[in-house]
């Protein structure tokens, strides 16, 4: 076998030479990724989910007894409800609803946020034929960006946010080495793109990063609207698991392997 055959395997996953079946072999060897159930119908808890609020109660909440819940909704009470539980990288779930009647407008409507390790808001409003600043509509990253698109639904009615995020990550000198990154999902469009935070989200002072270790709680904000909220999950976000080893092609007609360093001594 000779370096033309293994450089024509690189063109696709497998390529028929004569007789040879030549594959490319990555430098990776994975192992097999787990296995998850997905929920019973979209929306639903995956098997490996962390269910935060499922309609019973919010035990899993510091504050959480000063929310009431009635008939499987959680209102937004007195005070920011946290998870008693950290996270890191996580996949989320939200479902939440505007008040059906509409009262104030701006940020004085439906408001609320989803705070990412405690810091970091997404923002939450009734931003349904209601104007306001555009880092601070529904779906935005709180003053600092706003959604790629605006897919609120009718004061009422529910919308989903579906949040991927990544932490920020610092040195063991507490230097930001790279910025948390997030990417939401609003009501099935896509409204952040992998977008990098600049730092936490206040609305008096510049962003800024402070380290506060791998994992931080999640909360959501009291603004002073009754916000509803349901079916409020999350997952952890584990990289794919494998082994460094050398590039290599496979011909499967002989079951041989060789890598690249072996063909170039064999054509040398």
């Amino acid at each position: 076998m000779t370096r033309l055959v293994a450089l024509l395997a690189l063109v696709g996953p497998l390529v028929s030479v004569g007789s040879a079946q030549v594959e490319f072999l990555p430098g990776m060897e994975w192992q097999e990724p787990p296995v998850v159930t997905p929920g019973d119908e979209p929306g639903a808890p995956p098997s490996d989910a962390v269910v935060l609020f499922g309609g019973e109660d919010l035990s899993a909440w510091e504050n959480g007894e000063n929310w009431p819940v009635k008939d499987g909704i959680a209102f937004a009470g007195k005070g920011y409800i946290t998870t008693k539980e950290k996270f890191g990288d996580c996949q989320l779930h939200v479902e939440w609803s505007a008040p059906e009647n509409v009262k104030g407008d701006g940020q004085g409507r439906g408001n609320s946020g989803i705070f990412l390790m405690g810091r970091y808001e997404l923002q939450v409003l009734d931003s349904f034929e209601n104007p306001t600043y555009f880092e601070g509509q529904a779906a935005s990253v709180y003053k600092q960006t706003p959604p790629l698109a605006n897919a609120m639904r009718k004061p009422g009615e529910w919308n989903t946010y579906d949040i991927f995020w990544t932490c920020p990550r610092f040195n063991s000198s507490n230097q930001l080495v790279e910025p948390a990154y997030i990417t939401v999902v609003h009501n099935g469009v896509l409204v952040q793109n992998h977008f990098p935070l600049r730092g936490d989200t206040p609305w008096a002072r510049p962003p800024r990063y402070v380290n506060i270790g791998p994992k931080g709680p999640i909360a959501i904000q009291d603004h002073g609207n009754p916000v509803r909220f349901r079916n409020i999950w999350v997952r952890e976000i584990k990289p794919a698991v494998g082994e460094q080893r050398e590039p290599m092609v496979i011909d499967h007609g002989t079951g041989e392997t060789k890598t690249f360093a072996e063909l170039d001594a064999e054509e040398n």
